[in-house]
């Protein structure tokens, strides 16, 4: 063997195929989901009479499939017809009725929206979609910063079926009432996937995007033990990436232990750095909410001020609220109980 047989050459690369570790790659089958794709495909199939279909609320938490499956049955329907569009929209990109109906335009094929109104747009988009049919998918629905799309579509839309996205099942219960009264959305739960799922979407991953034997054994089973700890396929597929990287950086033909243990660190350093660009002020409820993950919004101000927080309550909300839309955070909002609605404020997932 020559000293130099385990040095990756300079043109060689350890990733065949890196669209395969994106989040959004959508392989020929998507496993462990087909119930679910089933039934979203069952409220799609009315619209292929021209009547409407069911209208979906799709909660779960992150990183187990919920946009991959509607993507999924989207793409299906895209190649079975022409005469229903497929419409996908993430909220969070496109987060106000404007930027919405702009993007609505654009995925119908009509380029000329500059210096259009919001309703000129309206008019645009209903007089393309009424020729047939829509089913529409508004991912991470609670980022919007108002929803009159939505009642456009309701009001305008003949035919169509639309999907909510969200991580919150209690997110209906702030939707308006003259929407959820029109809506009338049945919900579907994606619950987690098991361990046995994790390692098998995790081993099709890994195949889809490295030529064989690239992983040594035990480095593999690091990742996919991480990935089930964290309940995320995203997790999963950002330490294959990093640990590629951080093979191939230092020549090797192989992704080794300390490679994923390098990715590892680099997610956690991450995570660091970020927090550390936020005012003082923040870093301090963002520890609080790092101790008491999972308590009431009620309580953990509480535990805020014992730290030495100063900041009024309306101002710990906005801070909050800022925490969750940086993404350092999650909320979620619980409706019922003798306190009436209540929030939930948790670490992420991938905070370790």
């Amino acid at each position: 063997m020559g000293l130099f047989d385990d040095v990756l050459k300079s043109d060689e690369s350890l990733i065949k195929n890196e669209d395969a570790l994106d989040y959004e790659f959508l392989p020929k089958l998507l496993p462990y989901r087909e119930k679910e794709q089933r039934y979203l495909a069952t409220c799609i199939k009315p619209l292929f009479q021209k009547r409407s279909g069911r209208n979906l609320l799709i909660h779960g938490a992150p990183g187990i499939g919920k946009t991959a499956a509607a993507k999924f049955v989207l793409r299906e329907l895209e190649e079975e017809t022409d005469d229903i569009h497929p419409l996908y929209i993430n909220c969070w990109q496109k987060n106000s009725t404007y930027k919405v109906m702009l993007e609505l335009c654009d995925q119908l094929g009509y380029k000329f929206t500059q210096n259009k109104k919001t309703t000129e747009l309206f008019d645009v988009a209903q007089r393309i979609i009424n020729k047939g049919a829509a089913v529409f998918v508004f991912d991470e629905i609670d980022k919007a910063e108002d929803f009159d799309f939505l009642y456009f579509v309701l009001e305008e839309i003949f035919h169509k079926s639309i999907f909510l996205i969200t991580n919150y099942r209690s997110w209906l219960v702030e939707m308006d009432e003259r929407i959820k009264s029109r809506m009338t959305p049945e919900m579907v739960e994606f619950k987690h996937y098991n361990p046995a799922e994790t390692k098998s979407i995790m081993q099709e991953r890994r195949d889809y995007a490295f030529p064989p034997g690239v992983w040594e054994a035990r480095a593999y089973d690091l990742v996919v033990k991480k990935t089930a700890d964290f309940k995320d396929i995203r997790s999963g597929l950002f330490l294959m990436r990093e640990a590629a990287l951080q093979a191939e950086e230092t020549s090797k033909k192989k992704i080794e232990q300390d490679h994923v243990a390098a990715a590892i660190k680099k997610l956690d350093d991450f995570t660091i750095k970020n927090s550390a660009e936020l005012e003082a002020d923040e870093q301090l409820i963002l520890k609080a909410i790092k101790e008491h993950s999972g308590s009431k919004i009620g309580d953990l101000f509480k535990h805020y001020q014992k730290k030495g927080g100063a900041a009024s309550y309306k101002t710990f909300q906005r801070k909050i609220k800022k925490l969750e839309e940086g993404k350092f955070i999650d909320v979620e909002k619980i409706a019922g109980g003798t306190e009436g609605n209540t929030t939930i404020v948790n670490k992420k997932l991938t905070d370790f």
